[in-house]
Order: C-alpha cells, then sequence, then structure tokens
C-alpha cells in the first residue's frame, strides 16, 4: 500500500537513470510528465492549503452529494478509474514549459507539506474537517491522502507510457 510519504518515489522513480530529456516527451496534445509531475504538485499544495487554512474552524458537516459526485467517488476512489475526457481544473493546468527539476522540487515540496498538515489534524480532525473536489464532493484529509496516491498512480501509468525505449 503506497502512503503519500511514498509518492517521491512512486512518481519520480521511473526517471532516476533517465536524462532530462526524458521528461519532455509526450504525444500531441498531452502533457509530458515534467507538466504531469507539476499537475501533481499543484494538486496537492491546494488541498494541503485549503486544509491547513480550515484546521481553526469549527467541526463541518459534509454537504449530500449528487448522483454524479457519488459516481465519480465509486470510480475514483473504489474502482482507480479515471474517466477519459474530463478535465483538470484550471488550477492544476500545468504550464506549457514547465523545467524538469523545478516540477520534481515543487512535487516534494507538495507532499512534505501535505504529511506536516496531516500530522497536525490527524486524528483528531479525520471526521469533521472537509474540503470540496471538484468532482467528488466534500472529502476529508484521508480521503483527499487517497485521492492524491490513486491521482499519482494513474499519471505514472501515463509517464510510463511517454518513456522513451
Amino acid at each position: 500500500m503506497t502512503r503519500l510519504v511514498d509518492l517521491p518515489d512512486l512518481v519520480l522513480r521511473p526517471f532516476a537513470d533517465r536524462p532530462d530529456a526524458a521528461w519532455y516527451v509526450a504525444p500531441p496534445g498531452k502533457w509530458n510528465s515534467a507538466q504531469i509531475v507539476e499537475h501533481l504538485a499543484m494538486g496537492i499544495e491546494w488541498s494541503a492549503v485549503g486544509f491547513d487554512e480550515r484546521r481553526s474552524r469549527d467541526p463541518m458537516v459534509r454537504r449530500p452529494r449528487s448522483a454524479g459526485q457519488r459516481l465519480a467517488k465509486v470510480l475514483v476512489m473504489h474502482l482507480g478509474w479515471f474517466p477519459r475526457g474530463v478535465t483538470a481544473p484550471s488550477g492544476a493546468i500545468p504550464t506549457p514549459s514547465v523545467d524538469r527539476v523545478v516540477a520534481e522540487h515543487r512535487f516534494r515540496h507538495a507532499v512534505q507539506r501535505h504529511q506536516e498538515v496531516a500530522q497536525l489534524l490527524l486524528p483528531a480532525r479525520a471526521r469533521d474537517l472537509f474540503l470540496k473536489h471538484p468532482r467528488m464532493g466534500d472529502l476529508t484529509l484521508a480521503e483527499w491522502i487517497e485521492f492524491h496516491i490513486r491521482h499519482a498512480r494513474h499519471h505514472v501509468r501515463q509517464m510510463w507510457e511517454r518513456m522513451p525505449g
């Protein structure tokens, strides 16, 4: 089982012995691996900041999920399936030219920041603090961590497919 702290190894391992150019290979119209790492970092940063900002709030109650949100949660969180054609939220779209060193650093820092927030909030705020996911509705910190792990695995498969030779 992967933990959030293991994500840097999972995501960055494909490039351990590869030249820098491997980071920038992508099919036309698709993100290269540097952009994927940046995308993952942006999402992890966003949820870390969101939970950090909410940590002093009174206990919250999860809002009811719509049918679409319930379906999205089953597909992603239970089946690990990310439907094709679903676009990333605007705040998680990487720029066209992402430097791999910057992306790698940002990713490692985002994971570290998320770990720090989790240590502050868990287990005390495990069931009464939520942050809205754009497709699945309100998620707890533990659910966000699980999402980030599943999301990273999804993109790691894409990165391996883009890996030259």
